[in-house]
């Protein structure tokens, strides 16, 4: 027979362990969202330091 202690206990359990899954996910999201903000801080850096050494110089020059 089931009592209700047990049936307390257990719930418990799964109570700790959802805790524990959600803190853990968390910890990812808030590593992989550092991730990312880094990644594409250094792409629109090293872009725009590409983009200014190949930038073309034109000069006009108006002819009578």
């Amino acid at each position: 027979m089931i009592t209700k202690e047990q049936i307390e206990a257990k719930a418990r359990e799964i109570e700790n362990a959802v805790t524990e899954t959600k803190e853990s996910a968390k910890d990812t999201a808030v590593l992989a969202g550092i991730g990312i903000v880094l990644a594409v801080g250094i792409a629109f850096l090293m872009g725009r330091r590409k983009g200014k050494a190949a930038r073309t110089r034109v000069k006009v020059v108006k002819i009578r």
